[in-house]
């Protein structure tokens, strides 16, 4: 064995968190200093912990970069009350750039926020008991789960569970309320601080980020096999008798690297519901533990798995939970996506789900989406759901205010019978330029016109009822978890895309490299093409991408092309 291979050389992020693991950095000192516009890049990534990102709008670059700064909540199921909504719907105008931003992992993402402004908007966030801390950082991101009550009678009972989860693998560190609550300095002389060890995350914290969530059959929602771990619900007669537990998930990759590559979690095994929070605690230990900390790029928690197998995971984490897991139960998903319009709930009243077009509560012309909502909340204070395919729902509307909610959204140009096509319904885009660091290409600011054209060319194929599940990101790290898509756009540089096919309607498969390095200007002449293949040679009731595993996957070029 080398001397190399010894003592590996650690990453610089590492040694960031073994020589400060309170996370505190210099947070505070720049905060209070009015003549700094930015952090420093130990800070920047420091932040990352405390739920903010420091970002450049490369819009308004002139003589340098234009710093600003995005922050991100923390809410376990996507789940908000009336009130906390109304808190964020202020801060957005107030503070940021008067959107708010629902995230494919049920959070709110407030953009545009200058330094002057950021500690304000992170002590209000907590006065309405929202958190940003973990909402970034190496550590557990927020834990999704299914948001949606008439789905079925488990979805509080889970979210509940969520919300423990989430609670349990918090980082406990005291940088985050004395900097942003008390607006000080952590003092680093008091033996509490300055011997601070994490409990669950230790010294060095997780190699990278970690995601974890619940799901409830038949409806795959929350895309349970793309995340770190997941726990399935298992219910007989109406009863929750426990989780099948999967690992090993995740989107990211990194253009023309074979050691990057998205995966599917596999499934470990069954565990009664007593037994969840040990289970939970275990995986993120052996992330912690066996993740490589030498190469983030290769540090998540699926080329663990990839790399070491799953009977070895499963022994891992029935070691460290100290329980034996049972073998796995039966269990089906038929869809992905939301419940869209209004729909009964099990108690009675009523909820509604609403369009949010690549998850951006804005106002616009004629459409006053933001407006809409803040007027709902302040007249009839439902209860707010998010979901991982960036829509909201309005939860426990009296049936006696349906009505009135329809109208007061009906005034503001929304409806509540969402009166878009099926594929834009069932669309995805990350926000990328101008703000994301890693962005390669445009998404957000790109897609609606391109669903336009794409969905022009559906009606000119006779398709213009089909469902087509369409993502798009800036860059391979795959936020909108674009290689479980029917069709993905995966930005490779500015104007150039790769070019994925054939995930399925459950998302229970990954999609394939179909064309690379495809123009904007060429996107829709490569879809017309197979588009006008699928309409003349598809089976009855075959979904595209079906066809496409059928068809062209049985084709020796059609995944290299």
């Amino acid at each position: 064995m080398t001397t190399q291979q010894v003592n590996p050389k650690l990453t610089h992020n590492e040694g960031l968190k073994t020589g400060t693991p309170t996370l505190v950095g210099t947070i505070a000192q720049t905060l209070a200093d009015p003549t700094r516009d930015c952090f420093t890049q130990d800070d920047y990534e420091f932040l990352k912990f405390h739920g903010v990102y420091q970002q450049d709008d490369r819009d308004k670059r002139k003589a340098g970069k234009h710093y600003i700064f995005m922050v991100r909540t923390k809410f376990p199921g996507g789940a908000l009350t009336g009130p906390q909504y109304l808190a964020c719907d202020r801060l957005a105008t107030e503070y940021g750039n008067h959107t708010l931003r629902i995230t494919t992992r049920q959070d709110f993402q407030f953009h545009g926020i200058i330094k002057a402004r950021l500690r304000q908007t992170i002590k209000t966030l907590n006065e309405a008991l929202i958190t940003t801390i973990a909402a970034c950082g190496d550590v557990e991101r927020n834990v999704t789960a299914p948001p949606t009550p008439a789905t079925s009678p488990l979805v509080d009972h889970v979210l509940a569970e969520a919300r423990r989860i989430s609670n349990a693998l918090n980082p406990a560190t005291p940088a985050y309320h004395k900097i942003w609550l008390e607006g000080v300095e952590l003092d680093l002389n008091d033996p509490a601080n300055k011997d601070f060890v994490d409990p669950l995350y230790g010294q060095h914290y997780l190699p990278r980020k970690f995601k974890t969530a619940f799901v409830i059959p038949p409806l795959n929602d929350i895309d349970i096999f793309t995340n770190d771990q997941g726990f399935i619900v298992i219910a007989e007669g109406g009863r929750l008798v426990g989780y099948n537990y999967v690992a090993g998930g995740g989107m990211g990759m990194s253009h023309g690297n074979a050691q990057t590559f998205p995966r599917l979690a596999d499934v470990v095994g069954f565990l009664p519901p007593e037994h969840l929070e040990a289970v939970a605690k275990a995986g993120v230990a052996v992330h912690r533990d066996f993740g490589d900390r030498t190469n983030r790029r290769h540090a998540r928690l699926k080329y663990v798995l990839a790399e070491r197998g799953v009977d070895w995971f499963r022994a891992e984490v029935e070691r460290r939970a100290g329980i034996k897991l049972e073998p796995a139960r039966p269990f089906q998903f038929t869809r992905q996506g939301d419940l869209l319009g209004w729909h009964r709930q099990t108690n009675g009243n009523y909820f509604l789900g609403l369009f949010v077009e690549n998850g951006r509560i804005r106002d616009g012309d004629g459409y006053q989406l933001k407006t809409g909502l803040r007027r709902v909340c302040e007249r009839f204070q439902p209860g707010v759901r998010l979901t991982t395919s960036q829509n909201i729902l309005l939860v426990d509307v009296r049936p006696e205010d349906r009505d009135r909610v329809t109208a007061i959204l009906s005034e503001h140009g929304v409806s509540v019978d969402n009166p878009f096509s099926r594929t834009r319904l069932a669309s995805m885009a990350c926000p990328s330029m101008p703000t994301c660091g890693l962005g390669l290409a445009e998404s957000e600011r790109a897609l609606p016109e391109l669903l336009t054209r794409i969905e022009g060319l559906l009606a000119e194929l006779g398709l213009p009822e089909e469902e087509f599940i369409i993502r798009m990101t800036g860059c391979p790290n795959g936020c909108t978890r674009p290689f479980m898509a029917e069709i993905a756009f995966v930005g490779r540089a500015p104007g150039k895309y790769q070019f994925y096919l054939g995930g399925n309607e459950a998302s229970t498969r990954l999609n394939r490299l179909y064309r690379e390095n495809v123009k904007t200007e060429d996107l829709i002449p490569e879809l017309r093409q197979v588009l006008t293949r699928f309409a003349q040679g598809r089976s009855c009731g075959e979904r595209f991408g079906d066809w496409c595993a059928r068809a062209l996957w049985s084709e020796p070029l059609a995944a290299a092309r």
